[in-house]
């Protein structure tokens, strides 16, 4: 069976049309689309009064007030392109700085430079030049003469080693040293040579140093020196002979009043109290030295000693 059908409801129990208009015709509440201006500028307005920078209420103003649909251009910022320049202005002022800093060291230095070679700012004077080390065997005169002949050369410009080449040529100079003494002056240290033998020469005496070298002619033998009967042309009796007087100590040195050698190999000494020495050749010298002292001492009598072979003196 078919359920009753539901009563349906009368026209009396609908609502009153006036009264559903009256519900209905409440204005609603004034609103304003979202996308319009009014609405962007209510919005900034509250946005700057809840304290938003004023960049940013500016910015906002600026597109409250672009119509709608007007495509606004891009910024362009200039700050990076102004910093670039900035530091291409700074490499630029650093690199004349540092060209500027050359310039003035490269004048500086040619300026020193000419000054110091070509001016008399530095120039020497005779007055300031002096000579030490000269002896009785060394013409003090002539070594002056030759360092003070480049008087008024400035002293970076003096030829110093010619100077030098020049006064060992000097007889008795052994060796010279030269030192500029600034800003005038020369500083010149003589090593004179010392003779050790006289050798007949003539009517006079040479007087020759360890190395043969002649230091002086004398008429006669200065004291203390001892005479060598060796001719001069016998270079290698000379030599060894001269080898025999420069290793004798001061002491022994003393006492020798004459030297002979009738070879290289047959050196020998007279003494001052008439010993003679028989030294041989010029070879183990120091233990020679040490025999005859020995063999003094032990025997103070003996007239020859001969040292020829120091392991074995002799003595008569």
């Amino acid at each position: 069976m078919r359920p009753p059908a539901r009563p349906r409801p009368s026209t009396d129990q609908r609502p009153a049309t006036g009264a559903t208009r009256t519900a209905t015709s409440r204005p609603a509440p004034a609103t304003a689309p979202t996308g319009t201006p009014s609405a962007r500028t209510s919005r900034a307005s509250r946005t700057a009064a809840r304290g938003t920078p004023r960049v940013e209420q500016a910015r906002t103003e600026a597109t409250a007030v672009v119509p709608a649909g007007v495509e606004v251009p891009p910024r362009v910022s200039t700050a990076m392109a102004d910093r670039l320049a900035e530091r291409t202005a700074m490499r630029r002022h650093r690199a004349w700085r540092r060209v500027l800093a050359w310039v003035l060291a490269v004048a500086l230095v040619v300026g020193l430079g000419v000054t110091a070679l070509w001016s008399p700012v530095l120039a020497l004077e005779k007055a300031q030049v002096s000579v030490s080390g000269a002896d009785q065997y060394v013409d003090e005169a002539a070594v002056r003469e030759i360092v003070e002949a480049p008087d008024g050369t400035p002293l970076p410009r003096l030829d110093t080693v010619s100077l030098r080449e020049q006064v060992l040529r000097l007889r008795g100079v052994k060796d010279v040293r030269i030192a500029r003494s600034w800003p005038h002056g020369l500083a010149v240290e003589v090593t004179p040579r010392v003779p050790v033998a006289a050798v007949p020469d003539g009517d006079g005496l040479a007087l020759l140093d360890s190395s043969g070298v002649r230091v002086a002619t004398r008429g006669s033998a200065p004291k203390g020196l001892p005479q060598v009967d060796v001719p001069l042309d016998d270079a290698l009796a000379l030599q060894a002979a001269l080898h025999v007087l420069a290793a004798l100590p001061p002491g022994l040195a003393k006492q020798v009043e004459q030297v002979g050698a009738d070879t290289q190999d047959a050196v020998t000494t007279v003494l001052d109290d008439g010993t003679t020495v028989v030294w041989g050749g010029s070879s183990r010298l120091a233990l020679k030295v040490e025999a005859v002292r020995t063999v003094r001492k032990l025997d103070d009598g003996a007239r020859t000693i001969d040292v020829s072979s120091p392991e074995l003196p002799v003595t008569r």
